[in-house]
C-alpha cells in the first residue's frame, strides 16, 4: 500500500510540473498531423541555443526570445541560452534541451545527412527558416608574419569553441590550404571572449570566427587593437570549399562594418533556425511567423538580421523545412 501511495504522489507531482495551475506546459507538445492554426492551446516554455555571448546568434536569440514571448501575451515563454554554437545546438535540440537552436547551414546538412561530426547518424531536425549569411572572418595579429591561410603553419590559432560551426569551417578551410589541423597548427579551441582576449595580449597569432555582421566580439578586437591585426582574404579557397558542400559561396566583408580601409573575400555559409522534426506545428508556426513579423526589432538588437529574408527563407535543403513553418511562409 505504501509503495501504491507514494507511486500515486510522484504522479500526481509530475502533473502539476507539466500542467501547473494555469495548464502550462513546460515541454512543448509533439506534433500530431493535424490541421495547423497557429495557436498554442497551454502556456508552452521554449529554450533557444545561440552561441558566444559576444556573438551574433546570442544577440539576436536574446532579442528573438523577447519577441516572442510579446507576440504571445507570455503564452510561449521562450528564454535564450549561451552555448558552443553549431554541432553543439544540434546535439542538445536533438536531447530536448532546447527547443530551437541556430546553426550554420553545412553542419545542419551534415546533421541530416548524418556526416562529419554526427558519426553515421542522421539527426531529426528539420528548419524553420533560412536567416542570414555568416562571414569566415580570418584575423592575424600584425608582426606574426601571416599574409594567407598557408602561413599558419606552426602558428597558435584559436579555430573556434569545441563543437561550434566556427571550428567546423576552421578546420575545412585549413585542409583546403593543404593544412592538417591537428598537426600543422597549435589549435586553441576557444570561445570568442577568450579568443579576442588572446588576440590582445599576444598569445595567439590568429583567429577564425564564423558569423553575421557586425560581430560584437570582433568589433571589440578592431577597435581596441586597431592596425595591430588585420583580416586575411580566404577567397581563394571556395572553390575547394563549396566541393567539400555547395552552401560554401564567396562574400564580402564590407570595409564600411568594421571602418576597414577596403573590402575583404571571404567564404559566406548560410545560418538556419532549426527544431526537431517532431515539434508541435503550431508552435513551429508561432516561432516562424513572430521571426518575420518582429524582424524589425531583431535588426535592433543586430543588423545582421536585415539579411532574413522571405523570399530565401524556404532554401533550406537539405534540411527538409517544418510543416509549421512552411504554413507560416505561405499564409
Amino acid at each position: 500500500m505504501r509503495r501504491v501511495a507514494i507511486g500515486f504522489a510522484v504522479a500526481v507531482v509530475s502533473a502539476g510540473l507539466l500542467t501547473g495551475c494555469g495548464g502550462r506546459r513546460d515541454t512543448p507538445q509533439s506534433d500530431t498531423g493535424g490541421e495547423v492554426t497557429c495557436e498554442v492551446q497551454s502556456e508552452t516554455r521554449v529554450g533557444i541555443a545561440t552561441g558566444n555571448s559576444t556573438g551574433v546568434y546570442f544577440a539576436l536569440g536574446n532579442a528573438y526570445a523577447d519577441q516572442i514571448s510579446q507576440a504571445t501575451g507570455g503564452k510561449v515563454k521562450a528564454t535564450a541560452a549561451e552555448t558552443g554554437a553549431s554541432v553543439q545546438n544540434i546535439q542538445q535540440l536533438v536531447a530536448g534541451t532546447y527547443q530551437v537552436a541556430f546553426s550554420l547551414a553545412d553542419t545542419a546538412a551534415d546533421a541530416v545527412l548524418g556526416n562529419a561530426s554526427f558519426d553515421g547518424k542522421k539527426q531529426p531536425v528539420q528548419a524553420l527558416s533560412r536567416l542570414y549569411p555568416n562571414y569566415t572572418q580570418v584575423i592575424a595579429r600584425a608582426g606574426a608574419d601571416i599574409e594567407s591561410v598557408a602561413d599558419l603553419r606552426g602558428k597558435r590559432v584559436s579555430t573556434g569553441s569545441p563543437k561550434s560551426g566556427t571550428e567546423v569551417i576552421a578546420q575545412r578551410v585549413l585542409q583546403a590550404a593543404g593544412l592538417n589541423p591537428d598537426n600543422d597548427i597549435e589549435a586553441q579551441r576557444l570561445d570568442l571572449t577568450k579568443t579576442v582576449d588572446g588576440m590582445k595580449d599576444g598569445s595567439i597569432d590568429a583567429m577564425f570566427f564564423s558569423g553575421g555582421l557586425p560581430t560584437p566580439g570582433i568589433t571589440d578586437l578592431l577597435t581596441s587593437d586597431k592596425g595591430k591585426v588585420h583580416f586575411l582574404d580566404i577567397s581563394e579557397l571556395t572553390g575547394s570549399m563549396h566541393a567539400v558542400n555547395p552552401v560554401y559561396e564567396e562574400g564580402t566583408i564590407p570595409g564600411t562594418v568594421y571602418g576597414l580601409s577596403a573590402d575583404v573575400k571571404t567564404i559566406v555559409v548560410p545560418n538556419l533556425l532549426l527544431v526537431r522534426d517532431d515539434l508541435d506545428a503550431n508552435l513551429a508556426c508561432i516561432l516562424t511567423k513572430t521571426l518575420f513579423d518582429r524582424k524589425p526589432q531583431l535588426e535592433q538588437a543586430n543588423s545582421s538580421a536585415k539579411g532574413i529574408s522571405r523570399d530565401t527563407a524556404t532554401i533550406t535543403a537539405p534540411v527538409p523545412l517544418h510543416r509549421g513553418a512552411a504554413h507560416a511562409l505561405t499564409k
